[in-house]
């Protein structure tokens, strides 16, 4: 959700949170770039992240060993979840969502990709997020005044999805795994617009599907072929689901966050996120 330009001044964030959802990229996405709403990730500078160079067999069991400390960490996580206090669950859940609510980078945001909290995953809530945004709804190609809401849709079970754009609660329909999403095309039959933990250096670990890696590495090519500004990639977390730093096994394909967004405030990762967060 950020940086200058009628087009260009419009603020796009994309709100994700731990868990991957199959998502393929926007087919026309307008050239301002999305703040994305995110599942809960990992922190950590992208600097701190290198690989050195491996023969084939080294790189096969250098990601074989990865791949085992990610289900070991998921499965924890999980556990620590399903054991989280509701009473707790509910506080951090409203301090997350006023934290995101009265920050000046959400308020000034016109273009939001952001997930549709599912309670049986134990996600972040994002109910009053949702409720926010589609209350200021931006009118036709009007975005100096009013938000755009995107959510994802998955396409397949190759890590596709797509975010396509709602103006109501209503236009989403569950999916096979109960998780609320977009239909392909709205009640007047057109096509709508497209548009598991953290550490402290901006990692994130979902649940294994790669959709949204796959989706924003994408996305992010997508607006470095058309000079776009970058979308800010925040994500919303519990506190357990915060590890320290470099915890989170990576892999070269693994997207990092710019910002992460806690029951105890928002924590910014990357430069774009120092420098945007200003505002």
């Amino acid at each position: 959700m950020r940086t200058a330009g009628l087009t260009r001044k419009v603020k796009q964030v994309v709100l994700v949170a731990l868990m991957n959802q199959p998502c393929s990229i926007p087919r026309t996405v307008p050239a301002t770039k999305p703040l994305l709403l995110s599942r809960p990730p990992s922190y950590a500078p992208p600097s701190a992240v290198t690989f050195t160079t491996m023969n084939k067999n080294e790189e096969k069991d250098h990601l074989d060993g990865v791949f085992k400390q990610k289900r070991a960490l998921r499965t924890r996580v999980r556990k620590a979840l399903k054991a989280m206090d509701s009473e707790l669950r509910s506080h951090e859940d409203n301090a997350i969502q006023s934290n995101v609510l009265e920050s000046p980078w959400f308020q000034s945001s016109r273009r939001l990709c952001a997930y549709i909290s599912c309670s049986a995953l134990r996600e972040v809530d994002t109910s009053k997020l949702l409720s926010e945004i589609l209350q200021n709804p931006a009118t036709g190609d009007n975005t100096q005044s009013g938000k755009r809401l995107y959510v994802p849709r998955v396409e397949d079970k190759n890590s596709h999805m797509r975010m396509l754009n709602i103006s109501c609660i209503d236009d989403l329909v569950a999916n096979s795994m109960n998780i609320l999403e977009p239909a392909p095309v709205d009640s007047f039959g057109n096509e709508r617009e497209d548009g598991l933990a953290f550490d402290k250096s901006g990692r994130r670990i979902g649940r294994g599907g790669g959709y949204y890696d796959t989706f924003l590495k994408k996305y992010q090519e997508l607006a470095k072929a058309r000079d776009w500004t970058q979308p800010l990639l925040v994500a919303l977390s519990y506190s357990l689901q915060i590890m320290d730093e470099e915890v989170i096994a990576v892999t070269p394909n693994d997207v990092s966050l710019d910002a992460l967004v806690s029951p105890a405030g928002v924590i910014p990762i990357s430069q774009a996120a120092l420098e945007r967060m200003k505002l």
